[in-house]
């Protein structure tokens, strides 16, 4: 469960590719955007020949063999998006290249939010590969923060007692509280519309990072579902420290900080943060959630 560590950003698209520092991770994040891509809908068909076996002959009878049953017949591959982003609001007509958006990103945030806000809540260089590589890790174990298009939670993560009886201190949700209302305040339709209108740009940034032909928005509708699926326990919430093998003491033990419980610590990075931001909080935030899922779930399927 660490907490967020700013670095400087960097914007070489690598940068935001899933990483890949081992294969156990490669194995997870492979299930990930498997399971991710069945719940929005992307069916892929493979048709399986049968070979009949030959009929024994007189000389040299064969062994029976037992039947094997045929398999059913594969569902048929679904064809574009699932869940169409062109009737919530058609693009923009000249809109510029990803690499020279920040401009009009900027703007239309601004037009949309303030200028205040997005000075205090966003991080604008880059936002658009921020928010799409934000959406596709938040599944994931880790979401890296260099990629947030959010700006730091104020204040240090607190926990009360000892080694021994660490827990979670409450006041930790007061960290949020700023960010909740800022997210209370967000007209949910018009800022559909915006995305909507800018949409072209977060698919690019999305098929740079390594899903062509795949369709943001309903990878969008799946991590939202993701999030709505997060456990919603209620307190006192135990911790405990990551054990650290050397000598040298850290300096940031906060950091280290892991979830007790093991179905808590086995969350994934969004579901985590949920949870941390304390049950009132999230289920206001899971409240937010919802609303936008009934804006942007255009399809039949992720209606339901």
């Amino acid at each position: 469960m660490p907490e967020r560590d700013p670095q400087e950003y960097s914007r070489d698209p690598a940068e935001f590719r899933p990483t890949r520092e081992s294969p156990t991770l490669r194995i997870v994040i492979v299930l990930l955007v498997l399971a991710a891509a069945a719940a929005a809908g992307w069916w892929y068909w493979s048709q399986q020949r049968q070979t009949t076996p030959p009929a024994p002959t007189a000389m040299a009878p064969q062994p029976d063999i037992p039947a094997t049953p045929a398999a059913p017949p594969a569902a048929p591959a679904a064809t574009g998006p699932q869940n169409p982003i062109d009737a919530l609001a058609q693009p923009d007509a000249a809109l510029p290249s990803l690499a020279d958006s920040n401009a009009a990103v900027t703007k239309a945030l601004t037009d949309l939010l303030s200028a205040k806000s997005v000075a205090s809540f966003l991080q604008i260089d880059d936002f658009v590969r921020r928010f799409v590589a934000t959406v596709d890790n938040l599944p994931r174990a880790q979401a890296p923060s260099r990629m947030w298009p959010t700006q730091p939670t104020p204040q240090r993560f607190e926990v009360t007692g000892t080694d021994e009886t660490l827990t979670l201190d409450p006041a930790n949700a007061g960290r949020y509280t700023d960010f909740i209302a800022f997210t209370d305040s967000v007209d949910s339709a018009k800022a559909v519309a915006v995305y909507a209108r800018l949409y072209p740009l977060f698919q690019q940034a999305y098929e740079e990072l390594g899903y062509p032909g795949k369709y943001f928005n309903d990878r969008l509708v799946a991590v939202i579902d993701h999030l709505l699926a997060a456990p919603e326990p209620q307190g006192p919430l135990q911790l405990k420290l990551t054990e650290v093998k050397g000598t040298v003491p850290s300096s940031r033990p906060w950091t280290r900080y892991e979830f007790a419980d093991p179905q808590l610590e086995a969350l994934s990075s969004g579901q985590k943060l949920l949870v941390r931001m304390g049950p009132d909080n999230e289920r206001r935030m899971k409240s937010k959630l919802r609303a936008l899922r009934g804006q942007v779930a255009t399809g039949e399927m992720a209606k339901r």
